[in-house]
């Protein structure tokens, strides 16, 4: 079924961990039954590291092209947020999306999207407050342990 997530079966763990060593020497190629050699395009091979790397730590794999739409049901467990705090986002405009019949559909390439901005924001927010935080001086007032629990 497309779109499922692929997990590693505990039979395949050594080819994975050689296929993953093997990726870190660089740029593989493909070579056919006939002898036929194709180097990988550098996108393709970035994205078989990537694979390689998250099946060897047991992490399951789902490819999905970012002109699928999603339910909003599977955006909102992609993002890691609830279904209903989901359509409050796309109520207020802040996430695209449209309608299927009745029903929203969210496309992956703005969910993406809408990602990486809230994640840029956040980052933004946590920097602003370390940097207050420093420019008031409470890092002055926190005093580094000088040696291990031991001493």
């Amino acid at each position: 079924m497309p779109h499922q997530p692929v997990v590693l079966p505990e039979s395949d763990e050594g080819q994975i961990r050689e296929l993953h060593r093997m990726l870190q020497l660089g740029s593989p190629a493909l070579v056919g039954a006939d002898g036929e050699r194709l180097e990988l395009p550098n996108a393709v091979y970035r994205l078989l590291k990537d694979i390689a790397r998250n099946m060897q730590l047991g992490r399951a794999i789902v490819l999905i092209p970012e002109n699928q739409q999603l339910t909003t049901q599977r955006a909102a467990d992609l993002l890691g947020v609830s279904r209903p705090h989901l359509i409050k986002l796309l109520e207020a405009g802040d996430l695209p999306y449209h309608k299927a019949g009745s029903h929203r559909r969210i496309y992956l390439k703005d969910l993406i999207a809408y990602q990486k901005r809230r994640d840029a924001e956040r980052k933004a927010a946590l920097d602003r407050i370390a940097r207050e935080a420093f420019e008031s001086g409470l890092y002055d007032r926190t005093g580094i342990p000088e040696g291990g629990e031991d001493e």
